[in-house]
């Protein structure tokens, strides 16, 4: 005992010591993890994700990816009627891929959530997903976008951010693994317009994703909010030569 209270970096130096840090390994609760880098796994939210953390209508449901020694792998993106997307009623009209490379990100992106006439938008959201969360049926799915994303190459890191009025600003940042990489962490998510969602390519290979959207594609309903990162600006003196007269 006494052996553990001694100080352990005494054998390093004044430079070192004043540099250094250790990482907190203590146990931390998932709405803490989920707002920190690469703390949070998807097969965590599968299922049923708490109530304090969960972002209403967000889901995140396991896929089985069969991998075939020396041949390949085979997997499923869903089955129309069936499974998660069977139950709240949503099927894509549009499907479509794309590929980042690494070391790159995208988004944020958002859809404008549809708000019938005669209602206010936090009392209209408050009916679908606190009074009425399983009247699927409600969902205006046909005329706003909801996405259900799939990847099947590299991993992903995925942000969301509920940005719909009256609904609390809840915040969920987890780590998705493609197809290629065979775990628990093939997942399917599916998001609802009006939550705000980024994807960043957090290996060193490229990332390669599938998805449907419940409408198709407007471009006045794709709503961008800090997405620099999407266009990197070009060296400075470029810019000065560039624009010389």
């Amino acid at each position: 005992m006494a052996e553990q209270n001694k100080d352990l970096w005494r054998g390093l130096g004044n430079v070192a010591r004043s540099a250094l840090q250790t990482r907190d390994y203590s146990a931390a609760s998932l709405g803490e993890r989920l707002q920190e880098i690469g703390r949070v796994e998807a097969k965590e939210l599968v299922g049923s994700i708490p109530a304090e953390v969960a972002i209403p209508g967000v889901e995140v449901f396991h896929r089985k990816v069969f991998h075939q020694r020396y041949r390949g792998y085979f997997s499923e993106f869903a089955r129309e009627d069936q499974a998660l997307l069977g139950k709240i009623g949503l099927w894509p009209k549009q499907w479509a891929t794309a590929k980042m490379f690494a070391g790159t990100s995208k988004g944020f992106h958002i859809h404008p959530p549809h708000i019938p006439e005669g209602t206010t938008p936090d009392a209209w959201f408050k009916k679908l997903f606190v009074n009425e969360p399983t009247n699927y049926a409600a969902r205006p799915y046909d005329k706003e976008q909801w996405d259900v994303m799939f990847f099947i190459q590299g991993i992903c890191e995925m942000f969301l951010i509920d940005e719909r009025v009256g609904m609390p600003r809840k915040k969920m940042r987890f780590i998705i693994e493609g197809d290629d990489l065979c775990s628990e962490n093939n997942v399917g998510v599916v998001i609802p317009s009006g939550v705000a969602h980024a994807i960043r390519c957090a290996s060193s290979q490229d990332l390669i994703m599938v998805y449907g959207t419940s409408t198709v594609f407007l471009p006045e309903n794709e709503g961008r909010i800090a997405h620099g990162l999407e266009t990197p600006d070009t060296p400075e003196d470029w810019e000065t030569y560039w624009n010389l007269a």
